[in-house]
């Protein structure tokens, strides 16, 4: 390696005001003209950021003890049932879990107005909800039933924990069936008529470190507008997926397990989502720094979206049968460009995903690195990765 920086040393030029920071778009052009080496040389850190609909996520909540005390058996907020598996007054809801009475798709397609994902914005938009919580009564947890007015000041703890978040590239959905579909992808209409896709391509955070050099355990991450964490590989999380020859996966790899407080973060990067035919979701907002350390992660961080491939697969028959079966592939240029060409005709797409909104978190975290309040954290532990095509050894880059 020409070049050889630690996270320590760039984090004494982010204290010192000194640290060169550029987003994962900018970036694009800078290796494009300067060269991965004298990129190297130059930029300190690249900043990303993705924002989209991330079904696998949800949240751990503390609405404190009663008196006499309850030990919650089941509990449901503003309607949506929480799961009370944990401890006395502990409870999760997950993004996902529409509201009790809802009803679902028994008048397809369902509209799902209202869910987990959308507990979750107005929490942290400190709005008032309505906790009611049942308990069987035991000899230290006598009362049977609570009902109480909740907000994000009143909870002992409100904690965003997301088990699979930052999805590393994504299938590319379309409909080759005769009848429109409706899926977590949005809505497909008939015949290969539309493509849908969920990425912020070459500003997305895996995809800018595609073997996990830099993101690791303990990873200071933006999410949902505040700090928070990766504290473990996410679930699904494959690190031995198909590769191009720039070592850029060609399909669904890596995930990421994060978690924050959210009493730090904002409805604006945590939105409730009704995905018409298939149930609620929650966009979220997630941004990670990436340390230049030498010139093979300016590379990786110049990815443009023509680097990024994704496969096309069939979500009316191939994908919901479990086939492994791909229609071809294209690439995130492409799709961002308004249509594909598939069977000889050009099909219009649509994205799931916000690129305006990833390019404005990776701005965000851009300037909080530059005002010198956020420092980059050393990984305690490096994510999966198929440890023999790593071009370097982390670890030598981290003090």
């Amino acid at each position: 390696m020409k070049v050889k920086k630690t996270i320590a040393e760039i984090n004494r030029k982010i204290k010192e005001g000194r640290a060169v920071v550029v987003t994962a778009e900018e970036m694009v052009d800078i290796v494009k003209e300067e060269g991965p080496v004298d990129a190297a040389k130059r930029v300190d850190v690249v900043t990303t950021g993705t924002f989209g609909p991330m079904c696998s996520s949800g949240a751990f909540l503390n609405f404190g003890h009663t008196s006499p005390r309850i030990k919650a058996h089941r509990a449901w907020i503003n309607d949506v049932p929480c799961y009370c598996g944990i401890a006395a007054v502990d409870v999760y809801i997950g993004a996902t879990e529409p509201r009790k009475d809802d009803p679902l798709n028994s008048r397809h397609p369902g509209e799902f107005l209202y869910g987990g994902g959308h507990v979750i914005q107005e929490l942290v938009a400190g709005k008032n909800l309505f906790l009611i919580a049942e308990g069987y009564g035991t000899d230290c947890y006598p009362r049977k039933k609570v009902e109480k007015v909740i907000n994000i000041r009143t909870l002992k703890d409100a904690i965003l924990l997301n088990p699979r978040n930052s999805y590393q590239n994504y299938n590319v959905a379309v409909n080759l069936s005769k009848k429109t579909i409706y899926t977590y992808l949005g809505v497909l209409r008939p015949n290969a008529g539309n493509i849908s896709y969920s990425s912020a391509g070459q500003l997305s955070p895996l995809l800018n470190d595609p073997y996990f050099l830099s993101i690791g355990i303990g990873t200071r991450i933006f999410l949902g507008g505040g700090i928070g964490y990766v504290v473990f590989h996410g679930t699904q999380h494959n690190p031995y997926p198909s590769r191009n020859p720039m070592g850029i996966p060609k399909e669904g790899a890596g995930t990421l397990m994060v978690v924050g407080d959210m009493r730090n973060m904002s409805p604006r990067w945590l939105v409730g989502v009704s995905l018409l035919g298939y149930g609620v979701s929650l966009m979220v907002g997630i941004g990670i720094p990436i340390p230049i350390l030498n010139e093979e992660m300016a590379r990786f961080t110049g990815v443009s979206d023509r680097d990024i491939e994704a496969p096309i697969v069939d979500y009316s028959s191939a994908y919901p049968e479990g086939k492994a079966e791909i229609v071809g592939y294209t690439n995130y240029a492409a799709l961002r460009s308004g249509e594909v060409e598939l069977f000889g005709k050009k099909v219009p797409t649509f994205s799931m995903s916000s690129y305006y909104g990833a390019r404005e978190i990776a701005r965000i975290l851009k300037d909080w690195i530059k005002s010198g309040s956020f420092l980059l954290s050393i990984p305690q532990e490096r994510l999966p990765s198929a440890k023999e095509e790593l071009p370097f050894n982390p670890e030598d880059y981290y003090y």
